[in-house]
């Protein structure tokens, strides 16, 4: 299952961050802003717990969110979008999955993994801005399932009909939310149009 998110504000700085020119600079800075977007969507159904709060006018019932949340990104790209999450949820715990593809076969290497110990009933929110394949996305979620956890979203800022069925075939009980389904996997495994090379554009290591 997947969520496609349309907001105006997501599609603009979606616009930018795609361009070519934009610097290493202006594009961590928007993948951290379209993160925050991103991660308000995914987390509109978290559970939470009713209060009772003493305004300096009077007792209010309201409500706060009643379940740790995980931050897992895959490095290195994912770290690009931690920020933005962690300045919506400061108190949020952050978790590590080292992933890079085999260029030949396309398919995921893990050299890498830390988690806390609230992946085993906390909510996990796995963050990467390309998921193409599915293959990196499904072995984070196999890593994460394998610590106990059971509640698992992905943001990306983009991804591919091929990315989504990948996941949505291994692990259904999972959704994706992003700003983009583009349209294909190109021979190269690169999503088209994409953002290019996510990483390299996030720390300016383009050559």
């Amino acid at each position: 299952m997947h969520e496609e998110v349309q907001h105006p504000c997501v599609q603009h700085k979606l616009a930018i961050i795609r361009d070519s020119e934009t610097g290493h600079k202006r594009f961590r800075e928007l993948a951290t802003e379209i993160t925050q977007f991103l991660c308000y969507e995914a987390l509109k159904n978290v559970r939470t717990r009713e209060v009772s709060v003493m305004t300096p006018v009077a007792e209010a019932n309201c409500r706060k969110i009643d379940t740790d949340i995980v931050v897992v990104p895959i490095l290195r790209a994912g770290v690009g979008m931690l920020d933005g999450i962690l300045d919506l949820l400061p108190t949020a715990r952050v978790g590590f999955v080292g992933l890079y593809r085999d260029e030949e076969t396309a398919t995921p290497i893990s050299y890498y993994d830390r988690f806390p110990p609230q992946t085993n009933g906390g909510t996990c929110i796995i963050i990467d801005p390309m998921l193409a394949t599915g293959g990196s996305t499904n072995a984070a979620v196999d890593l994460l399932k394998r610590h106990g956890a059971t509640d698992i979203v992905v943001i990306c800022i983009v991804t591919c009909p091929e990315g989504l069925a990948a996941v949505e075939a291994a692990h259904p009980d999972v959704v994706v939310y992003t700003a983009s389904v583009d349209s294909h996997l190109n021979e190269r495994k690169y999503i088209v149009p994409g953002l290019g090379d996510a990483g390299d554009r996030l720390f300016g290591t383009s050559s």
